[in-house]
């Protein structure tokens, strides 16, 4: 027979929960900083903008080492894919409070349109990821002439 643990039940539902509010775009209601389970938020978090020419995203990736960084572009998708290693504790230090994610990540990013792969720049510094999207010349606006009749 299975252990039950209402606690762990609950803990399941309220991360459901917050799976369902984060992909209508509510997610930000219920992050309050007391609640558990701050590794399980979608990481890396990003900041994403556009101009006329270019999409620019800028991911967090604090202690995630570059080289095991890879991303991929294809039309409007956007993916990265990374691990941030694990902090070793001694063997007879006692974890007080553990906030800071380790593991495995993926994240796809939808932008709002096509981007050309063949141009696209990234540059890491301070665990900043930075990235310039050029946007597909069949994304830019396109400006047309009116003749008068």
């Amino acid at each position: 027979m299975i252990n039950w643990n209402l606690f762990r039940e609950m803990d399941q539902m309220r991360r459901e929960m917050d799976e369902i509010f984060n992909s209508v775009g509510l997610g930000s209601l219920l992050e309050p900083a007391f609640l558990p389970g701050l590794g399980a938020r979608r990481t890396p978090r990003f900041n994403l903008l556009e101009d006329e020419n270019n999409f620019y995203l800028s991911a967090l990736l604090p202690g995630v080492d570059p080289k095991q960084l890879e991303m991929n572009v294809v039309g409007n998708s956007l993916t990265l894919s990374g691990e941030r290693p694990e902090q070793v504790a001694d063997v007879n230090a006692t974890w007080h409070r553990r906030e800071r994610g380790a593991g495995k990540f993926l994240r796809t990013i939808e932008l709002p349109a096509d981007v050309n792969p063949n141009k696209v720049s990234a540059t890491y510094k301070n665990g900043v990821l930075d990235v310039t999207l050029p946007k597909a010349e069949a994304a830019k606006p396109k400006q047309i002439a009116i003749k008068v009749a």
